[in-house]
């Protein structure tokens, strides 16, 4: 009887322990603070590597991109890009060292799919063909 009470503690202390360290290990991800402005709403996001995330906003016709670290640190290469999908080239972007975020920036797509993507460092990640309409 002590045997399994002791094997009982020990599972117990174990399961604490590892529930402990689950918990202390996700990342924070970065929100969406309203860089675009006033009536813009998200309507889609990926991150960029394990340090960021990019949110795409729409407003009455526009898109509007911006690439958001996951905590503010020392200035970085990072860039926001954003065109309609039909086109070759990236139409508008925003790229520099900056210390939070890149972007915003806008483009009027109506009827029309997106192609969106962000880099920090040297992380980079496109979606393509998104939110059509």
């Amino acid at each position: 009887m002590k045997l399994s009470k002791l094997a009982m503690v020990g599972t117990l202390a174990t399961a604490t322990v590892a529930g402990s360290l689950i918990t202390a290990m996700p990342a924070s991800a970065a929100s969406y603070g309203g860089q675009c402005g006033s009536g813009y709403s998200v309507v889609n996001s990926a991150p960029v590597g394990s340090s960021a995330t990019m949110f795409l906003t729409y407003n009455n016709g526009y898109n509007c991109l911006v690439v958001i670290r996951n905590t503010k640190g020392s200035a970085m290469p990072m860039g926001a890009y954003l065109k309609k999908s039909s086109v070759e080239t990236w139409t508008k972007q925003d790229t520099g060292n900056y210390t939070h975020y890149a972007g915003p920036i806008y483009l009027l797509a109506i009827d029309t799919c997106v192609d969106w993507a962000g880099k920090v460092g040297t992380a980079y990640n496109a979606e393509y063909r998104t939110n059509c309409g």
